[in-house]
């Protein structure tokens, strides 16, 4: 589906209100939450990821994302609601000293089967194309759709919150992560996890590498390849998680991704 910013959608396909869905959540003992910052992570080399975007309403960071074109960035589609205007921030590592760009939003392409956790994707088509330079760069995708091997190290990064009551970092945090097994994912969070479409990754029980509240939509890294995007993690239990935390699988959305990108073209 694609939105224009002026355009109104009304989400009739949804079986339940957010209000609904957030009460029926609060009886479950496993909460997860799709408002995820890097926690235990470090400082990144300043300008060492040029993809990486901050998606931000009003000035304010809401969300990471990534550079997948000149035109485009990619992110998960709960970061952004139906009569919002988000700014794309490029070339950034400091927040907080404006050394950097920002770029409306001309098209909101949300996949057409996102459902809450499920099919958590988007890209957000830019006013004008990026310039390369030194700050700013595009990242791959998978070619195919072909999954991580479990084990794997890979990375994530974001200006998200530092603790689960913490404050949001100004500067890019990274942290490295490992690829989980599919069959513990689904065994941690059950009817949540779509082997199809998500994959995990984390840094171990009780200790935690991983990503927290303003960091939805930023990628997971394998080999200097964007093959996941932050999605949700355990509510209120990031910092000595009991479940690992789950991203939406690039590779399973290739033709709608090829479809929006090359129609541009």
């Amino acid at each position: 589906m694609v939105i224009d910013v002026g355009q109104k959608l009304l989400f009739t396909e949804l079986f339940i209100s957010d209000d609904e869905f957030a009460l029926i959540l609060l009886v479950i003992l496993t909460i997860p939450s799709i408002n995820v910052g890097i926690v235990n992570g470090t400082e990144a080399e300043p300008h060492s990821r040029p993809y990486m975007v901050s998606l931000q309403e009003n000035g304010k960071h809401e969300c990471g994302g990534f550079l997948v074109s000149e035109n485009f960035v990619m992110s998960a589609a709960h970061c952004w609601k139906n009569g919002v205007n988000l700014t794309v921030v490029i070339g950034a590592h400091d927040l907080d000293n404006y050394n950097y760009f920002r770029i409306p939003v001309k098209f909101y392409h949300v996949y057409p089967g996102y459902r809450r956790l499920k099919n958590d994707i988007m890209l957000l088509q830019l006013e004008k194309p990026v310039q390369r330079s030194r700050t700013v760069e595009w990242i791959a995708i998978p070619k195919t759709n072909k999954d991580v091997e479990a084990n794997t190290i890979c990375s994530v990064a974001g200006w998200g919150k530092i603790a689960f009551e913490g404050p949001y970092s100004s500067r890019l945090l990274e942290a490295d992560v490992s690829v989980i097994e599919t069959e513990t994912c689904k065994r941690d969070w059950g009817n949540y996890f779509s082997e199809s479409n998500m994959m995990c990754a984390g840094s171990g029980r009780g200790f935690c590498q991983c990503f927290l509240q303003g960091d939805s939509g930023g990628p997971l890294v394998c080999n200097n390849i964007a093959v996941g995007i932050v999605s949700f993690f355990e509510n209120g239990n990031c910092d000595k998680p009991t479940v690992p935390n789950v991203y939406a699988k690039i590779s399973q959305f290739l033709p709608w991704i090829k479809e929006i990108i090359n129609d541009l073209q």
